[in-house]
């Protein structure tokens, strides 16, 4: 490391579910820390993924999408992801181009001019700018600025990389001085168990249909190192109703299978060491409502409106 003084803090990524959040967070950190899939409400918890640009040490936070919560999952998702903003040291609020001004990016707004700490910068990100004309960008870059007093405007494509690395290179030089938060090699500040149920949890989301992604959950049960170097990982898939169970397994119990492979070789990669994957299916009708799976989740179990 040079003379440079080094800089180090939290960078939340907030908007509207599916605006990009976790294409974007993976893409900084150059790894994959946070599942993506085409459907929304796919990021549950808040997920730390550290990356380093010159003498900076930047750490994101994917937060849930923000959205009008209905049910006690949704109301402890959106939690996580103002409780996101509140920590961070700058705000990046995240929209999809093609999109535009929704309801509920201006609901997102309202809270912000209400919710920003002293001292909290507020950055925009207008994401998927590969699918509107550039005058259509500006327009909307306009709107969106007139509405609130960002401190820059960044047009990206998260997924293609268009952007991004202004957009870094402007986050490591806003974050206050002071020592790096993690060791040098750390890419993301969730426990493996955490890390490996997620991405068995994409793998169930990009297999299965409609409403039943929204309905499970994924946990690690147990986590054995092997001496020769590989590991053991048991997880337990929870579903709410027997047709749910029957769906994940599948004929034959092949959608399971395919869904395992797929999570194994996804895991294998991410350690880079051989990975044995067990998965079981359990019926419990009401996890929803258990607090004990919002905390495996890295969620508050909480009443009320957020």
């Amino acid at each position: 490391m040079t003379d440079t003084p080094t800089r180090a803090g939290f960078v939340a990524l907030i908007g509207e579910p599916n605006a990009g959040k976790s294409t974007l967070t993976n893409r900084m950190v150059g790894a994959k820390v946070s599942i993506v899939t085409h459907k929304v409400q796919t990021t549950r918890a808040r997920i730390r993924g550290v990356a380093l640009e010159g003498a900076a040490q930047i750490v994101f936070v994917d937060t849930p999408g923000l959205f009008r919560p209905r049910r006690r999952l949704d109301r402890a998702m959106v939690a996580a992801a103002w409780g996101g903003a509140a920590d961070a040291d700058i705000i990046v609020l995240l929209i999809e181009a093609h999109r535009g001004l929704t309801e509920g990016t201006k609901a997102i707004i309202a809270a912000l001019h209400e919710r920003v700490n002293p001292g909290q910068t507020v950055a925009l990100a207008i994401n998927k700018i590969d699918r509107v004309k550039a005058e259509v960008l500006l327009a909307l870059s306009a709107e969106l600025n007139a509405a609130y007093p960002f401190a820059q405007t960044f047009m990206i494509s998260a997924e293609k990389g268009h952007g991004v690395d202004a957009l870094r290179a402007w986050l490591a030089g806003a974050l206050p001085e002071g020592p790096w938060l993690y060791p040098e090699d750390q890419i993301a500040d969730l426990p493996m168990r955490m890390i490996a149920a997620e991405m068995t949890r994409e793998k169930l989301t990009l297999r299965l249909h409609e409403e039943l992604p929204y309905q499970l959950t994924v946990e690690t049960e147990q986590w054995q190192e092997r001496k020769d170097g590989s590991v053991r990982i048991d997880q337990m898939i929870y579903v709410m109703r027997d047709g749910h169970k029957g769906i994940v397994l599948g004929n034959k119990g092949e959608t399971i299978k395919a869904i395992s492979t797929a999570a194994r070789q996804e895991i294998t990669g991410f350690l880079g060491r051989p990975v044995h994957l067990f998965l079981q299916v359990k019926v419990r009708e009401n996890w929803m409502e258990d607090s004990e799976r919002y905390s495996e989740m890295g969620l508050e179990f909480r009443d009320g409106n957020t």
